[in-house]
């Protein structure tokens, strides 16, 4: 997050404290927060509670899955239709598949390390990466050293430099191990504008960041089964609506702060949204 402005603040990721204070916390009385916090758990609440999800989760989260990894696609670069990802079969025929199959990658790998999350954060983001960018060479499953270019060009925030983003990065895995009152959303939140502000792989980091803001919001339970899908929401408020919150994130302010937390919790409900329609088919018998 950079400091641009005489309002700017450190990051959460850089105000952790040896008195055991939760930076994160803090969030949760930004105005706005707490009624966004509200709206997302009413939302979930709402799809767990449809009776299709008593009789067929699974069909929900696989159909979850798939929608969220489309999504997120579509946030670096490959929009295809949803038809489209459904029928193909080889992702490596040019730069758009590979973003594809790369983001279908995460999303099955992401439900297989909850577990170690909270232990180990820098080892999950590093297996992210790893998986995303299957197809690269040595660059892969390690952070960016000095002098490594970033290939992440829809994102064209100041990108800090390799020491800086070690620290930060450090900072950020230390708060999740400390573990936090703070709300899901919340959490989830930082940890997705973090990784985006920070970019600490050399290609991938959109994808790994909206792996990891998944990652918080089911291994905190707000979303166990996997059936909201924030990257749908992402996608479909579009790139420049997401790329405008971000930037309130990486101002540090109070405001830009709350507003990229909104911004999180609105694609969450329209993660939500999605996911109840597919409930509402399948009661239908069409799907």
């Amino acid at each position: 997050m950079s400091t641009t402005g005489a309002t700017a603040e450190p990051p959460p990721s850089s105000r952790m404290s040896s008195n055991g204070e939760d930076p994160l916390a803090a969030l949760g009385s930004l105005s706005g927060v707490a009624e966004s916090v509200e709206s997302v758990r009413k939302a979930v609440d709402r799809v767990y509670g449809h009776r299709v999800m008593r009789r067929r989760s699974n069909e929900i989260t696989s159909e979850a899955a798939l929608r969220g990894a489309r999504g997120s696609a579509a946030l670096s670069g490959a929009d295809w239709a949803l038809e489209e990802v459904r029928r193909r079969t080889d992702f490596s025929v040019d730069a758009e598949a590979r973003v594809m199959g790369a983001a279908l990658r995460l999303t099955a790998e992401a439900g297989q390390l909850l577990s170690i999350w909270r232990q180990s954060p820098l080892r999950v983001l590093a297996r992210l990466h790893l998986v995303a960018a299957a197809d690269k060479s040595d660059e892969v499953g390690r952070p960016r050293q000095a002098g490594e270019p970033v290939d992440e060009p829809l994102i064209e925030l100041p990108l800090p430099d390799a020491k800086e983003m070690s620290g930060r990065l450090e900072g950020l895995a230390d708060l999740i191990i400390a573990g936090t009152s703070a709300p899901a959303l919340v959490t989830a939140a930082v940890v997705h504008g973090e990784l985006l502000a920070l970019r600490p792989f050399t290609s991938h980091n959109g994808l790994v960041a909206r792996a990891a803001e998944r990652i918080v919001l089911i291994g905190s339970g707000l979303d166990p089964k996997a059936v909201c899908p924030a990257e749908v929401g992402h996608a479909e408020l579009g790139r420049a609506s997401y790329l405008a919150a971000l930037d309130g994130y990486v101002s540090g302010t109070p405001e830009g702060m709350a507003a990229w937390i909104a911004h999180c919790g609105r694609a969450v409900e329209l993660g939500v949204r999605e996911s109840t329609a597919v409930c509402e088919a399948l009661q239908r018998g069409a799907a």
